[in-house]
């Protein structure tokens, strides 16, 4: 249906506003915006009809111009419903005729409404590509966010952790001890977490903190003592993510990261190293090609640049997100550029918000506390983000308490397993949900 056919069916159920706005606006439309025939048949009609069409008219929609060739033709057609006079004007210059409203009073309004609607037209062009193109991308992201096989090719993991151990499971039994590893493993543990030091006679111990204070109550670091000189672990350990908790165990003995491997041969293991120390760093990597673990053992790290010396000393590996790339992830996801852009990580090891202003207090002060629960859920609880790793081949492990609700929550976003310092708690909960799906 042709333009000017449009505008004259919307504009005869309608009222006018006045015959200078109409006029002045139909006249650019006339001169601007068709071809001769269409643009003169537009301002056929009433004087409501006029009005209207003026007001549809402010729509940014590009013309071609009318050539002068066609004015006779657009006059003739004009003047069989508004008279000669009207012709002769219509035929005139567009400058003549807005000079002859100026000396109107009644025409002084709308050459100024008229002027706003010439400069919303000349933004026309950019909403015109614009939105569209962004319309176009929104749809392209979210068709290969959904389907990333299409574009990239997935990781094949050697391993699907399911129940892993956090410090080898420290809520039952002293954390990093090889006791508490024995436990977790004996509640069918899929992946034991570790953090590594280096002592001063260049032994890799697994130990989470640098001093000692904490765990033993020597204010010494490792790295100051030889691995004969360490001091045994407390009677009992305030579980440090769950405040009035206390582990307790037989085995107080800091042990070797050699003998972890000799131990647990096959068992998937997620080394953290905590400090820029490069000859710790060669050290696990060098264990871990001397007992044939590198597909089965992570590097982790909170620093990238740490993280970039773990890879550089053994790139056989995987490793998981920094917190600085994990930020990354997350904006790339929200500004939709995630499914076109390469993923190296195998493995996102990260905190479910739930815990946050629960018995997880990451600031001292309580606001702090409930803006951290309130962000970090928004942002990272999305399951089309998780969904969308998994099928690239990255693995997401949520770190839990003991809370059966937050293991619920976090095979709910599509996790592939969750790291807790409760293995029995997890276990239990695991074996509930396949008995109900057997039974069902």
């Amino acid at each position: 249906m042709a333009r000017g056919s449009v505008l004259y069916t919307l504009a005869t159920h309608t009222s006018g506003r006045g015959n200078v706005m109409a006029d002045l606006v139909l006249g650019d439309l006339i001169a601007h915006c068709g071809q001769g025939q269409r643009g003169a048949g537009i301002y056929e009609g009433s004087r409501g009809m006029r009005a209207t069409a003026a007001w549809l008219l402010l729509l940014p929609l590009p013309h071609p111009q009318l050539s002068p060739a066609a004015w006779p033709q657009a006059s003739s057609r004009l003047s069989r419903s508004q008279g000669r006079g009207s012709s002769q004007r219509w035929s005139q210059p567009i400058s003549a005729r807005q000079s002859e409203r100026q000396h109107s009073p009644s025409g002084t309004a709308e050459l100024t409404a008229v002027s706003a609607w010439r400069g919303s037209m000349a933004m026309s062009p950019l909403l015109y590509y614009a939105l569209p193109a962004l319309g176009s991308y929104v749809v392209i992201s979210m068709f290969f966010l959904r389907r990333p096989h299409l574009l990239h090719t997935p990781w094949v993991p050697a391993f699907f952790p399911r129940l892993g151990a956090h410090r080898g499971g420290s809520g039952e039994r002293l954390e990093n001890t090889m006791e508490a590893m024995e436990n977790s493993v004996a509640q069918r543990a899929d992946l034991l977490e570790l953090d590594c030091q280096l002592t001063r006679d260049g032994v890799v111990v697994v130990s989470h903190d640098e001093n000692l204070s904490r765990q033993s109550g020597v204010n010494r670091d490792v790295g100051s003592l030889d691995f004969e000189e360490l001091p045994l672990y407390k009677e009992e350990l305030e579980v440090y993510f769950s405040p009035g908790h206390f582990a307790h165990g037989s085995d107080r003995h800091m042990t070797r990261l050699e003998d972890v491997f000799q131990r647990f041969p096959r068992m998937p293991m997620s080394l953290e190293v905590k400090g820029e120390n490069v000859e710790l760093i060669h050290k696990i990597a060098g264990l871990v090609r001397r007992f044939d673990r590198c597909e089965i053992t992570i590097w982790a790290s909170e620093k990238s640049s740490i993280m970039k010396k773990c890879r550089a000393a053994n790139p056989e590996m995987p490793f998981s997100f920094t917190i600085s790339r994990g930020f990354r992830l997350l904006l790339l996801y929200y500004l939709g550029l995630l499914p076109f852009i390469p993923i190296p990580e195998r493995f996102l090891i990260c905190f479910l918000p739930t815990i946050i202003n629960r018995t997880y207090f990451p600031f001292s002060s309580p606001g702090l506390n409930q803006l951290a629960a309130v962000l970090s859920k928004w942002f990272i609880m999305r399951k089309s983000l998780i969904q969308h790793l998994e099928q690239r081949g990255v693995q997401v492990i949520f770190w839990c308490l003991n809370e059966e609700s937050d293991f619920e929550v976090a095979f709910s976003l599509g996790a592939t397993g969750v790291m807790t310092d409760y293995p029995t708690a997890l276990r239990r909960y695991l074996d509930n949900q396949r008995a109900a799906a057997r039974a069902s």
